[in-house]
């Protein structure tokens, strides 16, 4: 229930404070509205107020350009010596040999399964024609990883050593994880030149913040008797470190390098997008632009296989017991002799048969064709239905929240006009909400079927520019106070002046239908998951399928249906961000105190009201996680999905990176991130607060 909303003293009657904000807010944003038509700048920031952000970046970076371009064509050509080298080396090892080590290195991170799921891997790889791209790509991965996990280590250990550089150690990690990396691949290729060391760099930016955060963590965690022995011991800090707090922390470390990893591979599409050397991530963008759906999901299931071989054996070799035993030595010195052996062993055999250093043409049996001969007959013979499914889900849902029931509502579109009638029985229904709300959970229960109308009936793009901060400013205020207040402020009118509000809005729009969608279907996928064993067993490796699974090759089967388009955009956001919903909101139902689930039902609750009452409220602080994490994945697809049409931000830093445009792209890509830090410090304030209100430890 709401808090208290009148306090009598004396005989008079006071509203509460909270409550005079909002009515406040949704007065202002009502004479927005209104006054609209008489001063558009209202509805629309005038171009004459943007302030040239861009082109002052622009002139920034061609002065900086100008003046260190060789010092960082020297580091390219540094950079790309150990790239080239491995590229090398991998293409000239023959199959068997790559296969046998990456068999045997399985075996060691997760016994025979893994080992048998690699080899399966690699060979389809092989058997469908692409094993010089996946050890182009392997390549990659091999350099920019261990460069990651170094970076990531050594500022990770200065935010551990030196409090005073965590704080803006964590404010360059959001951005780096934040800002899309079409954005920072611009200045990198205007240093860089174009090229596949392009992609490595922006590879080793986008993976390093995983490592750092890991560091951090670890190294906090160790416990203080064991530093104290160490101490006492008489260690010095050098020793200290690397033979205590190191092993003690290596676990959570080794987590990091998972991490680490599994990002490095999720760049490898936009790493060739600027200068792939041949590698798998440059056929899927090839195959998927000539729009050849089956190459394209062949090559695409190449990535996935490779992250999954990847994601086993670092996670396995992360959470391997450390300690000693009798198969140490075995395990120390057994798995890379063996390894050896097989290198040299497959070397010898090509030696004495030359054919078989790659693989013959006749074992090359690709079900490309057959594939695309599939969607083929399915578009042909299925056009009505799914042009049909294509229609309703873009008049009847998607446009109300992009420009508005006023404007979607149409005698084309939905067979009626938007009449006075229509509109008095959209503002009853409205209505009856709000009462219901109200009599559910008080007057905070208005607050949001209010915005919710507004939003359905004006649009995203349709609400004037100082309702819209209005309503942010008091959200993030309420959440968190003044200082995330001042910073939703200061972000939002950042994005005003550079002249990106409209493009904002639509991202807002996309990714915040995809999330409301999310929050519905995964919240009950993972209520159901909580109080089901099975249905959470086969939830789990789909949801471990779909967060391993590269961005792109989500784009690739919905392209073959849907096409071009924001419908397109959505379907692949939706796949992308579902997953954080369903975990932690089955996470948060199953960790609610067992003490309070039985003091519950033995005061009689039903089913119902055990969930709604009690698991649910509880939960929350998690859920609410779970729909900071939805966002953030939402919008980091959307900036991929700008791939197929969309016109929002993401839009914007593909146009830039197309035209090479510096300032454009860190204008959009601050914004985005802007966007992203916004919703994460609200939704994390917001559950600080619940987990205190309910007595909860913090998380």
């Amino acid at each position: 229930m709401a808090a208290v909303e009148i306090a009598g003293y004396k005989g008079r009657t006071f509203i509460a404070a909270d409550a005079v904000r909002w009515g406040a807010v949704f007065g202002f944003a009502a004479l927005c509205f209104i006054a609209g038509d008489k001063h558009p700048w209202l509805a629309a920031y005038p171009d004459s107020w943007v302030v040239p952000v861009a082109d002052w970046v622009n002139h920034g970076m061609d002065w900086f350009v100008e003046r260190f371009r060789d010092g960082f064509k020297m580091l390219s050509a540094l950079l790309g010596m150990p790239m080239h080298l491995l590229q090398r080396l991998l293409q000239w090892l023959p199959w068997p040999a790559v296969l046998g080590v990456f068999a045997i290195v399985s075996h060691r991170a997760g016994g025979w399964r893994l080992a048998a799921f690699t080899t399966g891997a690699l060979l389809y790889t092989l058997l469908v024609g692409y094993w010089s791209e996946a050890m182009n790509t392997l390549a990659l991965v091999g350099v920019s990883v261990p460069l990651s996990v170094a970076l990531g280590f050594g500022l990770g250990l200065m935010g551990f050593r030196w409090p005073r550089f965590e704080r803006p150690l964590q404010g360059m990690l959001d951005l780096m994880q934040t800002v899309p990396a079409f954005a920072y691949l611009i200045p990198i290729l205007l240093l860089f030149g174009f090229g596949p060391v392009v992609g490595l760099v922006a590879s080793i930016i986008y993976a390093a913040p995983p490592m750092v955060k890991n560091t951090m963590l670890g190294l906090r965690s160790v416990p203080e008797e064991l530093v104290e022995s160490g101490l006492m011991s008489g260690c010095s800090k050098r020793q200290l470190f690397w033979n205590v707090e190191f092993p003690a922390a290596l676990r959570q470390i080794m987590v990091g390098v998972n991490q680490t990893t599994m990002a490095a591979l999720s760049m490898v599409i936009i790493a060739a997008i600027i200068g792939g050397f041949n590698d798998i991530g440059w056929e899927v963008l090839m195959t998927m632009r000539k729009a050849q759906f089956g190459q394209s999901l062949l090559s695409g299931l190449v990535i996935v296989l490779l992250a999954m071989i990847l994601d086993r054996i670092s996670w396995g070799l992360a959470f391997q017991d450390s300690g000693p035993s009798s198969r140490s030595r075995r395990r120390r010195y057994g798995y890379p002799a063996a390894a050896l052996a097989a290198v040299l062993l497959s070397l010898g055999i090509v030696a004495l048969i030359p054919e078989i250093r790659t693989a013959p043409e006749t074992w090359i049996t690709s079900p490309a064709d057959l594939l695309n001969d599939w969607v083929n007959f399915v578009l042909r013979e299925y056009a009505a239905v799914i042009e049909g499914i294509k229609n309703a889900v873009l008049f009847y849902g998607m446009m109300p929240f992009r420009i508005g029931l006023s404007q979607s509502i149409t005698p084309f579109t939905w067979g009626i006009e938007m009449s006075a009638e229509v509109v008095a029985v959209y503002l009853a229904l409205v209505g009856a909400a709000a009462v219901w709300c109200y009599r559910r959970f008080g007057w905070r229960g208005i607050v949001p079927v209010a915005i919710f109308g507004a939003v359905l009936f004006y649009g995203t793009t349709g609400i004037p520019w100082p309702a819209f901060m209005a309503v942010i400013a008091l959200l993030a205020f309420e959440a968190g106070g003044l200082s995330v207040m001042a910073l939703a402020l200061a972000s939002m009118a950042f994005i005003l002046i550079t002249g990106l509000w409209n493009e904002a809005m639509l991202s807002v729009y996309l990714s915040g239908l995809a999330v409301l969608i999310c929050c519905v279907v995964g919240g009950a996928l993972g209520i159901w998951a909580a109080h089901s064993d099975r249905v959470s067993s086969i939830l789990r490796p789909i949801n471990d399928a779909l967060q391993t699974m590269p961005q792109f090759a989500l784009l690739i089967p919905v392209l073959m249906f849907f096409q071009v388009g924001e419908l397109t955009a959505l379907i692949a956001i939706l796949i992308y961000a579902i997953v954080p919903a369903i975990r932690y909101t089955e996470h948060g139902l199953r960790t609610v105190p067992s003490h309070v689930v039985e003091a519950a039902r033995q005061v009689g609750c039903t089913r119902r009201q055990m969930l709604w009452e009690v698991k649910l409220p509880l939960a929350m602080p998690v859920i609410m996680l779970g729909l900071n994490q939805t966002i953030m994945y939402a919008l980091a697809m959307l900036v991929i999905a700008a791939l197929v049409g969309t016109r929002d931000l993401g839009q914007a830093i593909y146009i830039a990176l197309g035209k090479a445009d510096a300032g454009m792209g860190f204008v959009a890509g601050l914004s985005v991130a802007l966007v992203a830090i916004v919703a994460d410090r609200i939704i994390q304030a917001w559950s600080r607060k619940r987990r205190a209100a309910l007595g909860l430890a913090a998380s």
